[in-house]
């Protein structure tokens, strides 16, 4: 979530069960790199202190119009207009409908009509009862506040507080960070086709053992993610992971390295990008017994087969340029030398090498050392995030589908 480094979130909150939520979503964009500024309701204050919100973002909390230590040291007009985004979470039904009817009669209505949504997104994450978000008059505002170019977190469905199951539960943190970051994010690739892979293969030589490796999936998952913001349609084909799937991506899953093959195929036509971040395993069991294999006193053997070169083959098979072709080298030592020629075997575009004995690089961890190494030189990153190095490689898709050969 690199996009909100020292990007300016103004968050507003209103009043409801959830507003206590607003606070995890508050410390998670912090923690995102934004520096975050908070205006209340009334109503809202009712269930979470201002001063909670200032003890984290250490910032005044804007509370009052027309309080005039706060027109001094922020002002709802620079509340509304000095930001990168504007959130408004949770936004109750009151807040939606003032909105939508241009009225302004409390701090975070003023800050709302005096907000340009087209010049910078102004973000609403519902949350209210099922029979209110269900009203016709509430989504008949919501429907009034899009087309005014005002985006909408879609509230979850499930258990509400008042015992309502349902619509309107407010989303989680996480989706609207992800909401805040997407808003924020240049729609690069809009109309063009992304293909990734990630994480492990497992090759099962009983039906309790296999070959695998340390893989999470975590870079190929960053990728994805940053690629479906910049508006690509995406699809990730991965291994066992754990990790929840990045929003607006399309999935498959794999176990072998042989399903990855097929579902890499399966998936190409039409594609302008395949990113090869998975960890495919290069060997498979020639035999797979059909029962667990037992402990013997003497040393077993265990015959190995090659399993396909999933990114040499889909180098052969490229019509020119087509598609992009972005390859990893994860090596345990200096990569460089390997992914110059994996460069050229592979006939690839780009090659994104790293040392996975490096500190702060490798499988498991959040944040990797790359060097991207393409025809025309290298690029050595400093340690950076994966979530970062999925929005770097997101440029290089961008440039060079638009014919800049800049690594």
């Amino acid at each position: 979530m690199s996009s909100l480094v020292n990007r300016r979130v103004h968050v507003a909150v209103c009043g409801g069960v959830a507003a206590y939520k607003a606070v995890e979503t508050v410390r998670l964009l912090q923690k995102a790199g934004a520096v975050v500024q908070v205006a209340m309701t009334a109503n809202a204050q009712a269930f979470v202190g201002p001063l909670t919100f200032q003890a984290i973002t250490h910032l005044p909390v804007l509370t009052r119009t027309l309080d005039p230590s706060d027109e001094m040291e922020i002002g709802h007009i620079a509340f509304a207009q000095e930001n990168d985004v504007l959130l408004v979470v949770p936004a109750s039904a009151n807040i939606l409908a003032k909105c939508a009817a241009g009225i302004g009669d409390e701090v975070v209505s003023t800050v709302l009509l005096a907000t340009r949504p087209r010049r910078s997104p102004v973000l609403f994450a519902p949350a209210m009862n099922t029979a209110m978000y269900e009203n016709e008059a509430t989504q008949n505002n919501l429907r009034i506040l899009r087309e005014r170019g005002y985006q909408i977190v879609e509230p979850d469905a499930g258990a509400l507080a008042c015992g309502a199951v349902g619509p309107g539960r407010l989303a989680l943190s996480e989706a609207i960070v992800d909401a805040v970051v997407a808003a924020l994010t240049p729609r690069v690739l809009v109309g063009r086709r992304v293909l990734v892979t990630a994480g492990p293969t497992r090759e099962f030589f009983d039906p309790v053992r296999f070959l695998s490796n340390p893989s999470t999936g975590k870079a190929g998952f960053e990728i994805a993610a940053a690629a479906a913001r910049a508006g690509a349609e995406v699809t990730l084909i991965h291994g066992p992971c754990s990790l929840p799937l990045p929003p607006g991506v399309s999935s498959v899953a794999v176990t072998t390295a042989i399903e990855m093959h097929a579902a890499v195929m399966a998936h190409l036509p039409g594609v302008d990008v395949v990113v090869m971040t998975a960890a495919v395993s290069d060997y498979r069991a020639r035999a797979v017994s059909a029962t667990k294999v037992k402990k013997l006193d003497e040393v077993q053997s265990l015959e190995l087969v090659r399993n396909p070169d999933i990114l040499a083959e889909l180098g052969a098979s490229r019509v020119g340029a087509s598609p992009l072709l972005i390859g990893f080298a994860a090596e345990s030592g200096p990569p460089l030398e390997y992914a110059r020629a994996k460069l050229i075997s592979k006939r690839c575009d780009l090659i994104v090498a790293n040392d996975i004995t490096a500190e702060g690089a490798g499988f498991g961890v959040d944040t990797n050392r790359v060097s991207l190494v393409t025809a025309e030189g290298i690029v050595e990153l400093p340690v950076l995030s994966k979530a970062a190095i999925g929005e770097r490689l997101v440029v290089f898709m961008a440039e060079r589908l638009a014919g800049s050969p800049s690594p």
